[in-house]
């Protein structure tokens, strides 16, 4: 997925439906459903985030990888399937909740190491830490949602990481970043 790619709205409409599909599909035991078409995008290895909030917008499942490694359609089944039931901050979602829950979807663009945190654009980037054999991500969204500032944002992925607040000013600190096409049913309608 390159930056300059986007998805149209009826795109969006048809990825959303299929992720809540999919979620109903498990919740009732049922066969999981194909995606039907998907087109180029959606064929080519790509990766993204599933995430889920309740409807009063807390965080109630999100799941995803990095890294390519299957075609997108392949990747957001497996990380809708996964946000719903196998987050282990949260137990498994049931049927009534689905009926409450927003989804969202953040696809992104393949990612790149940069050489200094200076280079995480706040609201922009995603960005990666590594530091000591030890990891954390934020996605793009994250800190204008928190209303954080890039110092704040770069404590706090520290901090998910198991660092110290501080460790984003180590020598040892390295960092990447990528950018991601987000959209959710509360914008899609």
């Amino acid at each position: 997925m390159s930056n300059e790619e986007h998805f149209t709205l009826e795109e969006q409409k048809k990825i959303l439906f299929f992720i809540r599909q999919s979620i109903k599909a498990k919740l009732e035991d049922k066969t999981l459903p194909l995606f039907g078409e998907v087109g180029d995008k959606l064929e080519r290895q790509g990766s993204c985030f599933v995430t889920l909030h309740s409807a009063d917008g807390a965080l109630r499942g999100c799941i995803g990888n990095i890294n390519a490694f299957e075609p997108l359609c392949r990747n957001i089944a497996r990380n809708a399937l996964n946000a719903a039931f196998s987050d282990p901050r949260f137990p498994p979602l049931d049927s009534e909740e689905l009926e409450e829950v927003i989804i969202e979807i953040s696809i992104l663009t393949p990612i790149r190491e940069v050489p200094s945190y200076e280079d995480f654009v706040v609201g922009k980037h995603g960005i990666v830490i590594s530091c000591y054999g030890r990891s954390a991500v934020f996605l793009p969204q994250v800190a204008p949602e928190q209303g954080w500032d890039r110092d704040t944002t770069l404590r706090h992925l520290c901090m998910k990481a198991g660092l110290n607040a501080d460790a984003w000013t180590l020598p040892a600190a390295r960092f990447s970043v990528f950018e991601a096409i987000v959209f959710s049913e509360k914008d899609v309608k």
